[in-house]
């Protein structure tokens, strides 16, 4: 089962003003190591929750939790484009 490492304050936003609340989700691997995605779950609508595929791998949660901490908007924008991509 998936572990929430870390909710962003700031929302993605589409051109069209739909905005989407980025959560870093990770889970332990067989050997260890975690690996870890993004979700976009949109504030209101009926637009159905977005998923990255593995964005990273750490060697360990904690490692998971600096590296989501330390995400930029405009890296969660371009993991958003991605996560469309994936669903489709």
């Amino acid at each position: 089962m998936a572990d929430l490492i870390h909710e962003h304050s700031t929302p993605v936003r589409t051109p069209d003003g739909e905005r989407f609340v980025a959560r870093v989700y990770g889970v332990e691997r067989a050997d260890g190591t975690w690996e870890a995605w993004i979700e976009f779950a949109p504030v209101a609508g009926t637009t159905p929750v977005l998923r990255t595929e593995r964005e990273t791998t750490q060697p360990n949660r904690g490692a998971v939790k600096y590296w989501a901490n330390g995400l930029e908007p405009v890296y969660l924008e371009g993991a958003f484009e991605r996560a469309q991509v994936v669903i489709e």
